[in-house]
């Protein structure tokens, strides 16, 4: 049950005091009085310092790129593990270990890490020394990526920004860790956000969270959210700004346009009434110079299908332009017309200068997850490189009226293949091409042209597939040689739309819905399966590009495939490039300027997180990533924690940071290719038992309960299916976990 604002930060208060109690008193006067040291240092900081690391892309500006020039090319390869930390706490009684993606931030030596139970810790940056430790009532969870830090000014001491799964928005001292004086925390899920949507009426996995962290731009703090992808009426997406010291509200921006609103001719009919999506689930980025925040746009719910709003769809799929103090309108770029595939913007937009033509521009690139990266002027929103509009086929579905054109960039050229051919089908291993090639004949597949429509009469195999190419985590900037530099992977999807008893669209077509061997995990087409690129900016060139990642599982000779991967690269001064991401549980690091790698390490689980760089106090520079698993690849969480690295001192051996299991080992022999899953009673509806009301109202607001009823796996793929979900943001406690696996292996279990 959701319990008041003021209830719900009396027991913020009871945790922390709880928390710090545990860590015993003689801590409390050393944590005071080094944090008031730091309060004073960063309230008379007139810029970040270049050992700090405030927000999500290290500033708002999105680079990633960190200033410190200890660790090189010529000695990374000398970094070992110095401290880790783990993100279960020390008391609990679970046997689960939780994933996570998040993004730790530190302001002067102090590292902040957001934990998936619900806590937020403060240590020591070259230790790991705990300082303070606060912790969320009734299970709620924070919002999974990153925080956002302010320095304070005259008025008002720094705080620590955050939201949480409950869709509350709430800020701590970062001297102490307590509820921070004078901002009145904030329930997001207001009526006119809400659109009607009940209070309550998904109580396990909310229609309204935060999911990446709220920006600062100057005192104004700007969030975003993740909303339900199924139905698609509800809460809506806009964009608000808040007074960073009071909590106020200073503005709303529609990302829908109501009635009399610029755009709002883009949404036909009622098409715009009570939408849902349109949403930044990714992180926002802001010019603060200029005072403009840039908002990367989803794509409307539902978003393989479009009858119910014809037109081109604004805000969706785009990236916008706002006034950071009033929240006006100033450009967009939409970079996806109508939106039918889920080919929305999932990275943080990256602020560049640009020069060409004896110029310097200052701009901004954007991509989408078709791996096109769009470099506009940041100001104006006119595009560097000449886009082109260019002519896509029609939708075979009645009513569907899918946008004729789509906006293809002259450059750079796309970072991930847009199609296949049967010709593509990988060879890797003779089982792998066997098992490929019998299910495109048996579910009579066909293989889709870049921004071909789903279609309702067979499956098509669409590249890149819904979670890209490019997804959350974004790319890093080289500010020194003018390389954007991101990670992506490369698959495969297969789909067929089909409606449910209830009228719902859905994708019908058998699981796995990415194009490959879901156990072995090895995608359907060619390898590379994961990639790093260079993209030199100033030319629209790509500078280098090489394969992220080995596949365990294959011969020596057959590994370096690349792997599916998400998360975060870190670009360096002395052109270093780092980066986890990938599924083989690997942290690397890489020449910026040539593509070679120079080091890895290997880590407990696979990292899909993004690492920071930092000097602690002593004046180390130290390297951090959280290595948890999970993420949509669904990696194993055989490990739950913040490993961090630096150069040895004399005589220092690193600190043990278990390796994980190796990836399954690819079996020589045919596998058996899914077929249509046997027929449920109402597929439109979770089966009778114990468990069904707990399905309905935890998956129902990112599926319809067909996307689930229409599976079979086994026990222990279910299960694997529920940690994966609970990455995303599902909350399923402890004690539920093992009867509703119980109840979805029983009622959709695996053929014989």
């Amino acid at each position: 049950m959701q319990c008041s604002i003021g209830a719900y930060i009396k027991r913020i208060r009871h945790g922390f005091e709880g928390a710090m109690g545990d860590a015993g008193m003689r801590t409390w006067p050393w944590m005071v009085a080094g944090a008031l040291a730091l309060t004073a240092t960063t309230a008379l900081a007139t810029g970040m310092p270049a050992g700090d690391w405030w927000s999500f892309g290290r500033d708002e500006a999105g680079a990633r790129y960190s200033e410190l020039e200890e660790i090189t090319p010529a000695n990374v390869s000398k970094l070992i593990p110095v401290w880790t930390f783990e993100l279960k706490p020390a008391d609990s009684t679970s046997t689960r270990l939780l994933v996570s993606n998040t993004t730790p931030l530190v302001v002067n030596g102090m590292l902040l890490l957001a934990t998936p139970h619900g806590r937020i810790v403060a240590l020591d940056g070259a230790s790991g020394a705990l300082r303070w430790s606060m912790a969320l009532p009734d299970g709620d969870m924070i919002a999974g990526r990153s925080m956002d830090y302010w320095p304070g000014d005259a008025k008002s001491p720094a705080r620590l920004f955050f939201g949480t799964r409950s869709g509350r928005l709430l800020a701590l001292d970062i001297a102490t860790g307590r509820p921070a004086e004078g901002f009145t925390p904030i329930d997001l899920r207001t009526p006119e956000i809400m659109n009607g949507t009940r209070d309550g009426e998904n109580p396990g996995n909310y229609a309204y969270e935060i999911n990446s962290a709220p920006v600062l731009a100057g005192d104004v703090l700007v969030t975003a959210s993740r909303l339900q992808e199924s139905p698609a009426r509800g809460p809506a997406g806009d964009i608000r700004g808040w007074d960073a010291r009071t909590g106020k509200l200073l503005w709303t921006f529609h990302s829908v346009p109501r009635p009399g609103e610029p755009f709002h001719e883009s949404w036909g009919g009622d098409g715009w009434e009570r939408r849902t999506g349109v949403n930044a689930w990714s992180a926002l980025s802001v010019d603060e110079a200029r005072g403009i925040v840039y908002v990367p746009f989803g794509a409307p719910a539902y978003d393989r299908v479009g009858i119910d709003r014809p037109g081109a769809n604004l805000f969706s799929s785009a990236l916008v332009a706002i006034d950071a103090r009033t929240g006006r309108y100033l450009w967009h770029f939409q970079a996806v017309h109508h939106d039918i595939w889920d080919l929305d913007m999932p990275v943080q937009p990256t602020l560049m200068d640009v020069k060409r033509g004896g110029k310097t521009i200052p701009a901004i690139a954007a991509m989408n997850k078709s791996g096109y990266l769009f470099v506009l002027d940041r100001v104006t929103g006119r595009p560097v490189f000449p886009v082109t509009e260019r002519p896509v086929p029609p939708s075979s579905i009645a009513g569907e009226q899918a946008w004729p054109t789509q906006p293809i960039p002259s450059a750079p050229p796309p970072v991930t293949r847009q199609a296949m051919t049967a010709a593509d089908i990988a060879t890797v291993t003779p089982e792998l091409e066997q098992y490929c090639r019998a299910r495109v004949a048996r579910e009579g597949a066909t293989f889709a042209v870049p921004f071909e429509p789903l279609r309702a009469d067979h499956p098509v195999i669409r590249f890149p597939g819904s979670g890209g190419g490019p997804n959350w985590g974004g790319g890093a900037y080289d500010r020194k040689r003018g390389l954007f530099i991101i990670n992506t992977s490369e698959l495969p999807s297969i789909e067929q739309l089909g409606r449910d008893e209830k009228g719902n669209w859905y994708n019908v077509a058998p699981k796995p819905s990415w194009f490959g061997m879901e156990g072995l995990k090895l995608p359907c087409q060619q390898p590379p399966w994961g990639n790093l690129t260079a993209i030199d900016v100033a030319s629209g060139r790509i500078a280098w590009q090489t394969p992220l990642g080995i596949t365990d599982g294959l011969p020596e000779d057959r590994r370096k495939t690349g792997r599916p991967n998400v998360g975060s690269p870190l670009a360096t001064a002395t052109g270093l490039l780092f980066i986890g991401a990938s599924d083989d549980a690997r942290f690397r690091a890489f020449d910026s300027g040539t593509g070679r790698e120079l080091w890895a390490f290997r880590l407990g689980a696979s990292a899909h997180a993004a690492p920071v760089s930092y000097r602690g106090r002593d004046g180390r520079q130290y390297v951090a990533i959280v290595s948890a698993g999970g993420s949509y690849l669904g990696s194993p969480n055989t490990a739950s924690r913040l490993v961090v690295f630096a150069l040895p001192r004399p005589g220092e051996k690193g600190v043990a940071a278990a390796a994980s299991a190796s990836q399954p080992e690819v079996r020589e022999r045919p596998l058996p290719v899914p077929g249509p899953a046997a027929a449920s009673a109402n597929p439109a509806e979770f089966a009778p038992g114990p468990m069904k009301a707990f399905a309905d109202s935890h998956c129902t607001s990112c599926h319809v309960p067909a996307q689930v009823t229409s599976q079979r796996k086994t026990r222990a793929d279910w299960a694997a299916t529920v940690e994966k979900m609970v990455g995303f943001g599902a909350r399923v406690p402890d004690d539920q976990f093992d009867p509703l696996v119980d109840y979805l292996a029983a009622n959709y279990p695996a053929a014989p």
